[in-house]
């Protein structure tokens, strides 16, 4: 079944924007509960070692305070599988900022008083936080996020190598990057009765009771996750986290009193999860024609020391491009560090960062403009699986994105345009993002016999649209207008739903939602001849396979397009105008879909020129572990961003023909920006962020 499009494809307006403006849209940490208590958190001030020593007996006489939690009295847990949530259970320390104890009391503040005064004697051993290419502890995982293997080879790329005509060889490096959505992780529980009821910001509110469920040991039945509005995620609210984990605690501690955690801006950089810093050397050579006929990428990374989580980071090399001749591998190590986790396009972003920088340079020690080198060295078919791509469409948006940036005439001679003591750039660089079909939902369905439909599923919206552009794809398979659609989301009394990642939710929640509006309308029509009897009618399905997965490739694809101008005596450098141009195909509403792009673009230029925790390796913390300090893109550093759509007609990615483009608009952007701050310049930044101490005296132009 194929939708013809009738709300799909209108830009509407987000029909949750105006309790969003006016601050009726409720979050986690404002759910109006009865006599709420407060908690605060207890860190650990080593990296590793033991707790030997507490003392509670101060906190405990503070006014106010009901309850002291630390390893001692805390409830104990039905699993310890999952090391990050398994709070309170041992003296273990295994990284700076763990969570060791809390307060709970009947203010905040009276909790974060009395926090300050429970005392902890630590006995600590050496630590190790700092990666290293030859780190004499990397090893090979077993396989990386989202079940990618490991390694990859075809051919034999170091004879190709060795007999390029061209070749390139770099190491690239990318720095530790930190979750910081507008709402931080919250937490509101409440147990009683046996029963657990939790208001979490969630990209999953299904998988996170079931990760709830089983560190408890309690029937999912008697665990309830409501959602409805999340205020910014990008992965960090994937998983289940500590701090859940920590309320739920609490919330054990007091019965049948509601409690609220909410974390500090300080202690999401320990909390939460983040990305991996990585290191990552690319080889590439080519012929004589400046054809690829090998390609090498092989990256290291972090994970921590008690529970591994490897990023899926040389992944897109293995797609990108044709050559006959590839290995790709990941190297972990593990540290004393709190653990990594899913960030906006993981594995993609870093990785095409490297693989853009390198095939940047490639192109011109071949004598080639970057975007042809691109496409003359365009795959026919997927490099990886020897399969055709349902739809890749890089040819057309490094054609369209070159015609609407200006890229005819370019002089490709670094250091080429000057305008008032500014050294002017451009640089281009691809992008790429899989289709993924999650699977896990269910949907149901119910037409009222007053003629309005109830669509039910546990989806989230994470502030990207999904109450509009779910809506719009139940209105087109149903056939009536969206205001007919009554859309419920966000809370495990509904019907299961897999969780907002990898761009997938449209995807796997729009298909289950196509599957049930075919099957009621069949109902409809069959058994009632067309008459809604006066009970409703409803029906539940689960999501349909796509044997077209098993054949195909599927990937959505963009071009980038950035020009960088750099101060000739201060370095200062600024990012006037970003462009753009992506393949996603049939697009469920274009004006969020934009600003879906516009913002993931934001972010790579956030990463390109300015995120970087710094680790203090005598300590094992992120030292600046704030806004203040960890610096992110504001709209002063931001000029024109262009987005533009290509028509793209894909059949078999699903019956909406729609691809995700949550995380498509962030890869490639840092790449471009560096690509053009060489042509601006000369000077090659291999190590993010670009930063004016690249350009000072005594920068090498073209090395790091």
């Amino acid at each position: 079944m194929t939708l013809q499009a009738r709300a799909i494809g209108t830009p509407l307006d987000r029909f949750d924007g105006p309790a969003k403006v006016t601050g009726t849209a409720r979050y986690a940490f404002e759910q109006p509960v009865e006599s709420p208590a407060y908690v605060y958190p207890l860190q650990s001030t080593i990296a590793a070692g033991r707790i030997v020593g507490v003392r509670t007996d101060e906190a405990e006489a503070v006014p106010g305070v009901l309850a002291v939690l630390t390893y001692r009295n805390a409830t104990r847990v039905a699993s310890s599988d999952d090391p990050e949530i398994a709070l309170l259970q041992t003296d273990e320390v295994t990284f700076r900022g763990q969570l060791v104890g809390a307060v709970v009391a009947e203010t905040s503040e009276v909790a974060r008083h009395a926090a300050a005064l429970v005392r902890f004697e630590y006995l600590p051993v050496p630590h190790d936080v700092e990666l290293r290419f030859d780190h004499p502890q990397r090893y090979a995982p077993e396989v990386v996020n989202g079940g990618f293997a490991t390694d990859s080879e075809r051919g034999d790329p170091e004879a190709a190598l060795a007999g390029a005509a061209v070749r390139h060889e770099a190491v690239y490096t990318t720095p530790r990057y930190h979750h910081n959505p507008i709402e931080p992780h919250s937490t509101t529980a409440l147990w009683a009765d046996d029963r657990l009821t939790l208001h979490v910001g969630s990209q999953g509110v299904h998988r996170l009771r079931t990760s709830v469920a089983e560190l408890f040991g309690l029937a999912e039945e008697r665990v309830r996750v409501m959602s409805p509005h999340v205020g910014g995620a990008f992965g960090s609210k994937l998983h289940a986290h500590a701090d859940v984990s920590l309320a739920v605690l609490a919330a054990m501690a007091v019965p049948g009193r509601p409690v609220k955690l909410a974390l500090t801006r300080q202690q999401m950089f320990s909390q939460v999860g983040y990305r991996t810093p990585s290191i990552q050397r690319v080889r590439l050579g080519a012929d004589d024609s400046g054809r690829l006929v090998a390609v090498t990428h092989e990256s290291v990374q972090v994970t921590a020391r008690n529970k591994e989580f490897a990023e899926q980071t040389v992944t897109p090399t293995r797609v990108m491009y044709a050559a006959s001749n590839r290995r790709t591998t990941h190297r972990m190590v593990r540290l004393d560090v709190s653990t990594p986790t899913i960030m906006r396009a993981p594995g993609k972003t870093p990785g095409m960062y490297a693989l853009e920088s390198a095939m940047d340079e490639m192109a011109i020690a071949c004598g080639r403009d970057p975007v042809e080198f691109r496409i003359i060295n365009e795959p026919a078919v997927d490099p990886e699986l020897d399969r055709p791509f349902s739809s890749r469409n890089l040819v057309a948006c490094l054609e369209e994105g070159a015609r609407r940036f200006g890229w005819a005439g370019r002089d490709p001679a670094p250091r080429s345009r000057r305008e008032a003591g500014w050294l002017i750039g451009t640089g281009v660089a691809a992008s790429m993002y899989p289709v993924y079909r999650l699977p896990g939902s269910v949907a149901t369905i119910r037409l009222g016999p007053d003629g309005r439909y109830a669509v039910l599923i546990g989806a989230a919206d994470l502030g990207t649209g999904t109450w509009t552009s779910l809506t719009q794809i139940a209105a087109d398979a149903l056939a009536v207008p969206v205001d007919r659609i009554d859309l419920r989301i966000g809370d495990t009394d509904l019907p299961s739903a897999m969780a907002a990642g990898g761009s997938s939710g449209m995807t796997s929640w729009g298909s289950t939602v196509v599957e049930a509006a075919r099957q009621l309308t069949r109902r409809l029509a069959d058994e009632y001849g067309g008459t809604v009897p006066a009970s409703g009618l409803e029906v539940t399905v689960e999501m349909p396979e796509n044997p077209e997965m098993a054949r195909l490739s599927m990937y959505a694809f963009g071009a980038q397009f950035a020009e960088v101008r750099v101060h000739e005596e201060t370095g200062e450098i600024r990012v006037p105008r970003l462009l753009g141009v992506f393949a996603a195909g049939r697009i469920i509403n274009p004006k969020t879909g934009r600003s879906q792009l516009l913002g993931g673009m934001t972010m790579g230029l956030s990463m390109a020129l300015h995120e970087q925790a710094v680790i203090d390796p005598r300590f094992g913390h992120v030292v600046n572990h704030d806004l203040a300090e960890y610096h992110i893109a504001t709209n002063a550093d931001v000029g024109s961003v262009e987005v533009h759509l290509l028509p793209e007609d894909d059949p078999y990615v699903n019956p909406m023909g729609s691809k995700g483009i949550g995380e498509l608009g962030i890869v490639g952007t840092a790449a471009a920006i560096a690509n053009a701050a060489h042509h601006a310049t000369g000077v090659r930044v291999r190590d993010l962020p670009v930063s004016l101490d690249h350009f000072l005296d005594g920068a090498v132009p073209s090395g790091r």
